[in-house]
């Protein structure tokens, strides 16, 4: 690499590196033990990692299908590409807080789906803890979806068309042949959903509130920490940072050939 570009490189390391370390640094180390074994943060993190571990799954579910739609619309017309591909992007371009806002005029009492729900059910969504799994949904799923597709369009699909050859049924072939194939894109997708799940903050304090053991995550817990205890927040920040980093490293070279910590 010519040397400037290798400064530039260095810069661009020092920009992602050095807020971790400055993390790392100022953490109080002594106090440690005591702030992160709080019942608050406990409570939290055992939140934070049941919604994590649901929208991932619900992830999982819904958007495997739609990286194959995605991945098989090649025949179908531009503007309908053009159209999923928008629809799978936005939510990673939108602030969280205006994809909580969206979610509160779809689900809440007064939504487009929240009101018919909650006159003829009886059933409210927003400030449960239902309403963090849904904003961890929104959010993380098109890591997945990516993640998912890309696998698909680098797979050689003549193993696919050679098991339909042979007489095998779509589903045949999706349960034998495709997913054996895309497998290390899904395990990926799953730890970059369950990661950006784990993290979310403004979708979820929007829709789903801040109530104690039930809707108050980790990043929520570390904002509002902040403002009285900058210690604790740091704390959980720094639990979440393990976390993150603990996922990696388990998942890394076995499960996931793909991810690299």
């Amino acid at each position: 690499m010519p040397a400037p570009l290798v400064v530039v490189a260095v810069v661009a390391l020092a920009v992602l590196v050095l807020p971790l370390v400055a993390l790392v640094v100022r953490a109080p180390w002594a106090e440690l033990p005591a702030l992160v074994t709080s019942a608050p943060v406990l409570e939290a993190l055992r939140l934070s990692l049941v919604t994590a571990s649901i929208a991932t799954a619900v992830c999982l579910a819904l958007g495997v299908p739609l990286a194959m739609l995605l991945a098989h619309s090649a025949d179908a017309p531009a503007p309908v590409r053009r159209l999923l591909r928008a629809a799978v992007t936005v939510p990673l371009l939108l602030p969280p807080v205006v994809g909580g806002i969206a979610l509160l005029l779809l689900l809440g009492r007064r939504g487009l789906v929240g009101g018919w729900l909650a006159e003829t059910w009886g059933v409210t969504i927003p400030f449960t803890t239902g309403a963090v799994v849904i904003a961890q949904v929104f959010v993380s799923m098109p890591f997945l979806v990516f993640a998912v597709e890309g696998a698909l369009s680098g797979a050689d699909r003549r193993v696919e068309q050679a098991a339909a050859t042979l007489g095998a049924s779509r589903w045949q072939v999706f349960r034998h042949m495709t997913l054996p194939l895309v497998a290390p894109g899904i395990a990926a997708g799953a730890v970059l959903c369950f990661t950006r799940a784990l993290g979310e903050f403004g979708a979820t304090i929007t829709f789903a509130g801040s109530l104690p053991g039930v809707t108050r995550t980790l990043p929520v817990a570390s904002y509002l920490a902040l403002q009285s205890d900058p210690d604790e927040a740091i704390a959980i920040a720094l639990v979440l940072l393990a976390v993150a980093v603990a996922v990696l490293l388990l998942l890394r070279d076995r499960w996931v050939p793909g991810v690299r910590a």
